[in-house]
């Protein structure tokens, strides 16, 4: 049944920084809420913002921090572990580049970096229960990325082995969060090895059709991909439970299309723009959405080569309020209606 879904909510990662308000869960819950915001997406690898380690084991703390959004007018959306996420599964070519998101002490050690990204996600399982929350959003993380284009031709088999692993690593995390009752979102992202519909259901497939595998739907990877995201919707609303509204724009040239040529954001013919700047059919996504009854947040993921954040912020709080719909509940012909018996029915069909 159509519902209406909550918003505006913010996710904080961006935003985060050394300066205030930015740089305490306080300061930046009273900045996003001055906005209009009405919830707020908490990066749990941001420890400014938050401890992932405490807010696993400590219902005080949980308590304190949703205490601290609640003194500002916010909800708690849901937490995020995207870094996390990537780091379960990550292809040697990327080591290197995706130590980054490691403590300093497991650089170079692929195999403890992924069994802390494991336990994280199993914290953030806890931490999301404590906290009262339905969902949590991540990352798959990626084996197969390398590979996406067949060229040299994919060895036989390749793939399914990529994704069988996958799903191997996933499994034991996903029924960590069934037993915590919270949905697993996964944003559905290139350099992830779910980055489209055909993936997800690989994955989806070998994770047992898992009922907390779930998706954060955000449209802008697939305007990028040139995806029908409106398409996407129908197909997959059983497992859409987040959703990041982000814009993007595609303008394809002599020079350049879908793989924007090794070109930095800016000068790319797919890039990511501030809410309402680029492309994206936001009336048909919110339409589409409350029609399939998604009744959860709607959370702003701002990025653009373009604009700065605090004015994206700004007007993505006022654009979201204003794509929300609000559900009727009642059919707009009622008035011309009339009550009906069984007797009544049979004679307007010939039947009596």
């Amino acid at each position: 049944m159509p519902a209406t879904m909550k918003g505006p909510a913010l996710f904080l990662a961006q935003f985060a920084g050394d300066a205030a308000p930015f740089n305490s869960f306080d300061g930046i819950c009273g900045w996003a809420a001055g906005l209009g915001y009405k919830g707020v997406q908490i990066p749990t690898f941001d420890a400014r913002l938050f401890d992932l380690d405490k807010a696993a084991g400590s219902q005080g703390y949980c308590d304190e921090v949703a205490g601290v959004a609640a003194s500002h007018g916010l909800a708690i959306t849901e937490l995020s572990t995207h870094l996390q996420g990537q780091l379960v599964a990550v292809h040697p070519a990327y080591d290197e580049a995706f130590d980054a998101f490691a403590p300093v002490a497991l650089r170079g050690k692929p195999q403890e970096r992924q069994a802390w990204a494991v336990d994280q996600m199993m914290k953030a399982a806890q931490a999301s229960r404590r906290l009262g929350l339905s969902g949590s959003v991540s990352f798959t993380g990626a084996l197969a990325w390398p590979f996406l284009y067949p060229w040299p031709q994919r060895a036989p088999g390749l793939i399914e082995t990529a994704f069988d692993e996958l799903g191997r690593r996933w499994r034991p995390i996903l029924d960590a969060y069934e037993e915590a009752g919270v949905d697993l979102c996964y944003e559905i992202h290139p350099g992830e090895d779910v980055f489209d519909g055909a993936t997800f259901e690989m994955f989806l497939e070998r994770v047992g059709n898992h009922p907390r595998c779930a998706i954060n739907y955000d449209p802008s990877h697939f305007l990028l991909q040139q995806l029908d995201y409106l398409a996407f919707i129908d197909i997959y609303a059983e497992r859409i439970r987040a959703f990041h509204v982000k814009d993007a724009e595609f303008n394809p040239s002599g020079r350049q299309g879908v793989y924007s040529g090794f070109q930095p954001w800016l000068n790319r013919a797919g890039r990511f723009r501030s809410l309402g700047d680029g492309q994206v059919d936001f009336k048909a996504i919110f339409s589409r959405l409350a029609a399939i009854g998604y009744d959860r947040w709607a959370v702003l993921e701002w990025e653009c080569c373009l604009k700065h954040p605090e004015d994206g912020a700004r007007e993505g709080a006022a654009f979201i309020a204003d794509q929300i719909i609000r559900v009727t509940d009642k059919a707009f012909d009622d008035f011309a209606g009339a009550g009906s018996d069984d007797a009544q029915l049979r004679r307007m069909l010939g039947l009596s």
